[in-house]
């Protein structure tokens, strides 16, 4: 069977109970996602339970953040399992933003992926580079570097409930978009990485784009062999913009059954 497109809005550090109850609505008359592909939100933890309680159920609840540990003296944080009991089902891990500005390194990436998966939640670990690394040609060396953080934790039997998503840092919130043939080349490297361990969990596991991703690039984007969906950033903070994403992916799902 084919794989269902994963369409993910992060809403980073935006949003408020009445703009989250107003984009609820506006997505409830527009929504067209719940044909064939996964769609999830992801919302500041405080906006969690209000997001669990509205959302229907073609929507994934999704979380922006877990904490590395289980429980204990750690003031400030949020475990896997609170967010479970609160309603989240899915989790970023690693984000670029995470990364840059909060000095988060790989085994600490590690550590929150062992977390959301002893609780049932859907990971997504995100993976890509800087500029400045683009141009001194190291871009297959730093997916490949995060990668061998988590790597070894996959397997066919959790594979796909797992996502992995690629965002170019030079493509987030600039404007700039790597384009499908850029995406596609990124994506087969990782694909190709994965299946050096297991063939049929790199067949499993869904890869997402993420970096300026909007409803007028995403059927491109969405067309490239190895790019199974898009983990969107500043478009998903209106719902109609989501939506239109949205409906580029089931458009390309339909074109490829109908085939």
């Amino acid at each position: 069977m084919m794989r269902k497109f994963m369409v993910a809005g992060n809403w980073k550090l935006h949003g408020s109970e009445s703009m989250l109850k107003n984009w609820m609505a506006d997505f409830v008359t527009n929504d067209q996602s719940a044909k064939g592909i996964d769609v999830a939100l992801c919302v500041p933890f405080l906006y969690v339970p209000q997001l669990s309680d509205s959302a229907p159920r073609s929507l994934i609840v999704g979380a922006q953040d877990v904490s590395a540990h289980a429980s204990g003296a750690h003031t400030g944080e949020i475990s896997a399992a609170m967010l479970k009991d609160v309603g989240a089902q899915l989790v970023l891990i690693g984000h670029s933003e995470r990364r840059q500005h909060h000095g988060e390194d790989d085994a600490l990436v590690r550590a929150k992926f062992k977390q959301a998966l002893a609780q049932g939640l859907m990971p997504i670990i995100c993976v890509g580079e800087s500029q400045q690394q683009r141009e001194n040609n190291e871009t297959f060396a730093v997916i490949e570097r995060q990668l061998a953080a988590v790597i070894d934790l996959l397997d066919a039997d959790n594979a796909g409930q797992c996502l992995l998503a690629y965002e170019p840092i030079w493509a987030i919130g600039t404007g700039l978009t790597a384009s499908a043939e850029q995406a596609q080349e990124v994506h087969q490297f990782i694909r190709s990485q994965l299946a050096s361990k297991d063939v049929t969990m790199a067949r499993q596991i869904r890869l997402l784009y993420g970096g300026s991703c909007k409803g007028s690039n995403a059927f491109e984007l969405f067309s490239m062999p190895d790019v199974d969906g898009g983990l969107i950033g500043g478009a998903s903070l209106a719902a109609e913009d989501f939506v239109a994403i949205c409906r580029q992916a089931n458009k390309l799902l339909d074109k490829k059954q109908s085939n």
